[in-house]
């Protein structure tokens, strides 16, 4: 299935619209369950409010998870209104999971605002965090198939992100290095698992609980893809659109896959003069123990010429490829559903 000059855009469209209309509400009402302090402090994560309190116009996320839950209710014939408690669900824990992330990551901004443990403080935004994950749980009390899989999108999570935390420790090359496959592995957990349990929730209490499994798995090479787009865009994407600041990753040693595939020995492009070349340079550039900002630019213009780039945007459209092809055989008329998932790929042009 060729997918590489498919759905271009801001992912889901009137989709994701619709579905917004349908989340907004739900989710507000299981984030008035909280106290009032860490109620404010939800509404500064979900883009409701600025740390003051005042009221935003927009700036909340793309709400995809909760999206991907409500189409794939629709898919097998349920209102998008059966998957609202998977799509909420969903949606408390990718937050959760971003308050986390960002003090981990010590980044300071997350869309275009200050990053909640910025803005509060690292002690109340890990209260704020843990607050959402509880709500989360509470959601799915009476689900017990779309909870299976949210428990197991959360025991994925966690191991995810501890991988990704330890592949910073081990060396780019050489005896040690973290691999392709670790990384494949590594972002099949951290972004896949909760993309996962969205798709199998939605089917679940659509009422095809036997389509869970294969969407489950749907859902983590979707997120593999998703991962690789999100490395992308951490080295090339317009901070503008993004709202988080380019090399911080690569300031940071993180190993995401165009850096990966760039150094790779294995590669048929190290083969090649000029990318072998590169290769080695940034191979250098990496040892150092800090980079300067000129050598984070010559560094991310190295990956480019060792075919980093254009490896990691091939393999996430071989994982976008294989999360569709589950799609077509399970779901065969979610068209809604296929043009959210093909448009995440593209996002990175």
């Amino acid at each position: 299935m060729d997918v590489s000059h498919q759905a271009a855009g801001s992912p889901g469209g009137d989709a994701t619209a619709r579905c917004r209309r349908l989340l907004e509400p739900a989710l507000r009402e299981a984030v008035s369950a909280l106290h009032p302090w860490g109620a404010k402090m939800a509404a500064h994560t979900l883009g409701w409010s600025d740390a003051d309190g005042g009221p935003l116009v927009a700036g909340g996320g793309k709400h995809l998870r909760p999206t991907i839950a409500m189409l794939c209710a629709e898919a097998v014939g349920a209102p998008p209104e059966a998957a609202l408690p998977g799509a909420v669900a969903v949606e408390l824990v990718h937050a959760f999971s971003l308050v986390h992330d960002d003090i981990i990551d010590h980044d300071e901004r997350r869309r275009h605002r200050e990053a909640l443990w910025k803005a509060y403080g690292v002690g109340p935004a890990l209260l704020a965090g843990d607050s959402l994950l509880a709500l989360a749980v509470d959601q799915l009390t009476d689900a017990p198939v779309a909870m299976r899989y949210l428990s197991r999108a959360l025991i994925e999570l966690v191991r995810g992100q501890t991988e990704d935390m330890a592949f910073e420790n081990r060396p780019w090359t050489g005896p040690g290095e973290v691999t392709v496959q670790e990384y494949t592995q590594m972002a099949a957990g951290k972004t896949g698992g909760l993309l996962g349990a969205a798709a199998a929730a939605g089917v679940a209490l659509g009422g095809a609980p036997g389509l869970a499994e294969p969407l489950w798995t749907m859902g983590r090479e979707l997120g593999v893809a998703f991962q690789i787009v999100d490395d992308l865009l951490g080295l090339w994407g317009d901070p503008a659109v993004t709202g988080k600041p380019i090399h911080n990753d690569l300031r940071r040693g993180k190993k995401t896959l165009p850096v990966l595939a760039a150094l790779a020995p294995s590669s048929p492009l190290a083969e090649a003069r000029p990318a072998g070349r590169a290769a080695r340079e940034l191979s250098g550039l990496l040892a150092s123990d800090a980079l300067d900002d000129d050598e984070v630019r010559r560094a991310a213009g190295l990956v480019i010429e060792a075919g980093g780039r254009t490896a990691a945007l091939d393999q996430a459209r071989l994982h976008l490829t294989t999360a569709m092809e589950i799609v077509v055989e399970c779901l065969p008329e979610a068209t809604e559903l296929r043009d959210l998932c093909l448009s995440l790929v593209e996002r990175s042009h």
